[in-house]
């Protein structure tokens, strides 16, 4: 007898248990779905304009050797005449910025033989657009160096780039905010409470106003280039998608 009424203990207990999980199942499914109801889904956009503040210059020592040690030692004596040239313009060394390295076998497909090694190092240099008149000096000192230019830029810095970045998106959710309550309005509802929202993307694009075409005239050209221009508002964009409750 004890058994028996053991046995029916656990048969009422799993039945219990199965009951509960079932209602929260469907409670889930019906708070689910009852989220979802009476919703407004709408893009946000915003768009800041800022002026440049930076020249970035871009430069590119390729060497080759029979060697990899070889190509690697010539192309360290250019780097270094290249840096040595550009802090006697008065930059620290530490702002001269080395993008990529890399040392490979030089294959010719012709003879389908290595003819050798090629090393390039690829570097940077950034300054104020207030220091615009630079330009030619430091584009002189990285060419008479050995060193090729690879393209300049008008960018922003990292403090300008945050702050107008911060500001896009504030004004890509303020754009949803109002796009949402419009369409609340015109189906005669009440905008209510955020359910979900996120950011689709961030758009910012520096402004190359050199690319090297691999010409002799190459310096010519960067430096014309650079002195010709007054870099202008570049635009800096956001947008978000959110969804909001309607009454």
């Amino acid at each position: 007898m004890p058994k028996k009424k053991m046995n029916k203990s656990v048969q009422i207990t799993l039945i219990i248990s199965g009951l509960v999980i079932i209602l929260a199942i469907m409670g889930f499914y019906i708070l689910k779905s009852n989220s979802m109801t009476n919703t407004i889904s709408v893009n946000g956009q915003g768009v800041e304009k800022v002026t440049p503040d930076l020249i970035s210059v871009y430069f590119n020592v390729e060497t080759v050797a029979t060697t990899s040690e070889q190509a690697d030692n010539e192309n360290s004596l250019i780097v270094n005449k290249l840096k040595d040239s550009i802090v006697t313009l008065g930059f620290t060394e530490d702002e001269i910025k080395t993008e990529n390295y890399n040392i490979y076998p030089d294959y010719n497909y012709k003879t389908g033989k290595n003819d050798g090694y090629r090393a390039i190092h690829s570097l940077s240099i950034q300054f104020s657009t207030d220091e615009k008149d630079k330009t030619g000096e430091v584009i002189d000192a990285g060419t008479s160096a050995g060193a090729g230019i690879s393209y300049i830029n008008f960018e922003l810095s990292q403090t300008l780039e945050q702050q107008y970045k911060s500001e896009a998106i504030k004004t890509a959710a303020e754009d949803a905010r109002i796009k949402a309550e419009s369409i609340a309005q015109g189906f005669d509802k009440r905008l209510g409470r955020l359910v979900s929202v996120s950011l689709d993307s961030f758009n910012y694009m520096p402004w190359r106003v050199y690319s090297s075409s691999g010409s002799a005239e190459d310096t010519v050209m960067a430096k014309e280039a650079v002195t010709s221009i007054t870099p202008s508002d570049r635009e800096v964009s956001a947008y978000v998608t959110a969804i909001y409750k309607v009454w």
